[in-house]
């Protein structure tokens, strides 16, 4: 028992609340708490998450310890008051994470991943980049720096972290006594809203004070309407992180002088040009305006997601103890999986080229497991003899590729 890893139950206790969530909603008739599309998309950034901060969080806890042990400013003691005052501490630099986040382009860009999704339920908590990840990470520094121990800061952000998953959520109500002190599903469903009334509020993800104190409380009144004021027209993995990024960079290109540019990269979102996202949709992306279409082959992209959660939570486990050639096995085999789901929810053709792409992939890594490397050429002559004899990419399309009517 020495060795559990026991992040590697995170992946499937969220599917349990995540479960229980869904049949909850059908119980109480409010389906539309859940979209399939939309769901599946929130999965996939989850899951690419938990993958890639793998490879990084252990840099993030060496970081605290490495301020913690040269310079630190006070010697902070172990105990309740201090616990108290650390949980305190952590929603204030939270809320200040938060909301610079919302305010600075370079922050936004990480963080408007978390808003993408036009629905709220336990899904959107897992659109979580490991950019944004990054990005509080500096923030979380200052708590070492001031003499709190990083194994105090680590547990208080499990905590916290935790905490925040179950304010994404419809299936809790309003709770107004509660509301005076902490962030309720409510109080957060207004943050995750694109109604004017409801924009910029609520950055506390665990008390209501701080924005009580600095302006920005809100609570609910009418119904949100969740997601962007634009919303993203695309499901595709790889848009979805990085779509803001060439957003700042056009801005930055049409930017004459200094200043401009510095504020194209440090400026407010609110002043992003409003054409530039259709511009750049218009080039890069298929159309998502049909809503009468509806994908039909839904069983393949549960199986692809069902392996994805599998490797990741055998992955996760066994982590410290898989050699490099592992682990870039693994990372490679579900990126691509998770864009190859993108892909097929929006109907993209060059699909077809990740399956000969994943296949690659694991064929290679056996070969040379087994030590039979110069064997390769066999795989990828069989890849082509099946395409050239029996058309594989015309049936592909035809039974992958295929929309029916939603009506």
């Amino acid at each position: 028992m020495e060795h559990i890893n026991f992040l590697a139950f995170a992946m499937p206790a969220f599917f349990i609340f995540l479960f229980l969530e869904y049949k909850l909603a059908q119980r109480k008739k409010k389906p539309e708490i859940f979209n399939y599309e939309s769901s599946v998309s929130n999965i996939s950034i989850g899951i690419a998450e938990r993958l890639i901060n793998l490879f990084v969080a252990g840099s993030f806890y060496q970081l605290y310890f490495f301020i913690y042990d040269n310079y630190r400013f006070l010697d902070i003691p172990s105990n309740f008051f201090v616990w108290f005052a650390l949980i305190l501490a952590t929603d204030f630099v939270w809320y200040w994470y938060h909301r610079l986040g919302h305010e600075v382009n370079f922050f936004w860009a990480a963080h408007i991943v978390h808003h993408h999704s036009e629905e709220f339920n336990f899904t959107a908590a897992a659109r979580i980049t490991t950019l944004q990840a990054v990005v509080r990470t500096g923030f979380w520094c200052v708590l070492p720096l001031v003499g709190f121990h990083p194994d105090m800061v680590i547990t208080m952000l499990i905590v916290h972290g935790a905490y925040s998953f179950f304010t994404h959520t419809q299936l809790i109500g309003k709770i107004k006594w509660l509301e005076y002190v902490f962030v309720t599903p409510s109080i957060h469903g207004v943050h995750h809203a694109s109604d004017e009334k409801y924009l910029d509020k609520n950055y506390g993800d665990m008390f209501t004070f701080w924005d009580r104190i600095f302006g920005t409380f809100q609570e609910e009144e009418e119904k949100p309407k969740y997601g962007l004021t634009h919303p993203l027209k695309s499901y595709s993995f790889l848009w979805q992180h990085t779509h803001y990024y060439f957003e700042i960079y056009e801005l930055w290109k049409r930017s004459k002088g200094f200043k401009a540019r510095w504020n194209a990269v440090f400026g407010s979102p609110a002043h992003m040009d409003q054409d530039i996202r259709p511009m750049l949709e218009k080039r890069f992306l298929q159309d998502k305006s049909n809503t009468h279409q509806r994908l039909r082959f839904r069983n393949y992209l549960y199986i692809q997601l069902g392996v994805c959660i599998l490797f990741l939570t055998v992955f996760t486990y066994y982590f410290e103890f898989l050699n490099l050639l592992d682990k870039v096995f693994v990372l490679s085999f579900i990126l691509i999986t998770l864009i190859n789901c993108g892909a097929l929810l929006e109907q993209r053709k060059w699909m077809y080229y990740l399956e000969y792409g994943r296949i690659f992939i694991v064929t290679t890594y056996f070969l040379y497991e087994e030590n039979l490397l110069t064997f390769l050429f066999v795989p990828i002559a069989i890849m082509i003899f099946a395409e050239q004899l029996f058309s594989l990419s015309k049936h592909y399309q035809k039974v992958v590729l295929q929309l029916e009517s939603s009506e």
